[in-house]
């Protein structure tokens, strides 16, 4: 079967809900969303963490480990930004530990968050209070069994797999990069080349989701 025939419609009240039962009060868990560039996971961890509220959710998306473009210059690896080596996994793995075992006493949390217009990582951005139960993480490599990617999966409660058809996931790359100053051309370039090389690597993860979701 394929991506598409494997996923599941649901609407984003059904993924809230299902979000919600996963929140025990006193106890931290933590929430994955993945798929392919394009794939409405930035959007939907919002709407989630927005209809949960500050009290119950916070969102820490995988993009704030970034490596910095001069690291990536010097790696030779700017040119393709966003593929699964160009992060700091095992700075994200060490940061969903953190999470996953902070206490009600203990400190604040302070994660990284990644600037689109600045196309650089800004750390300490991200305030996570030890009392709030749900974190919602969400970027592209959640389920990649290589490197530190799955010492990352390991500390995660669910991930869900988002799944749109392929036409609707392109049209969205390319008015983003679109948004972000490139032109048509430019933007068609980048979702066509770098972008569906990693969505094919994703995709292929799948099957790991504990769920796979088409929003409706």
């Amino acid at each position: 079967m394929t991506l598409e025939q494997d996923a599941q419609d649901a609407t984003l009240d059904q993924l809230v809900e299902a979000a919600r039962a996963l929140v025990v009060a006193g106890e931290r868990r933590i929430l994955g969303l993945t798929g392919a560039p394009g794939a409405g996971k930035s959007t939907v961890a919002e709407q989630i963490v927005d209809a949960l509220g500050p009290q119950v959710a916070v969102l820490v998306p995988m993009d704030g480990f970034h490596l910095a473009n001069e690291v990536l210059i010097a790696l030779g690896r700017r040119d393709r930004k966003g593929a699964h080596d160009t992060f700091d996994d095992g700075g994200y793995a060490r940061l969903v530990a953190a999470l996953r075992t902070q206490r009600a006493e203990d400190p604040v949390v302070y994660a990284p968050r990644f600037h689109r217009e600045i196309e650089e990582s800004i750390g300490s951005s991200i305030p996570v209070p030890a009392t709030v139960p749900l974190v919602v993480t969400e970027g592209n490599y959640l389920l990649l069994e290589s490197d530190a990617w799955p010492t990352a999966r390991s500390h995660i409660d669910q991930v869900w797999f988002l799944a749109p058809d392929t036409d609707v996931r392109h049209d969205r790359l390319v008015r983003r990069h679109q948004a972000y100053g490139k032109s048509r051309e430019e933007a068609e370039f980048w979702a066509l080349g770098s972008d569906e090389r990693n969505a094919r690597l994703i995709e292929s993860t799948a099957g790991r989701a504990d769920r796979i979701v088409r929003l409706r």
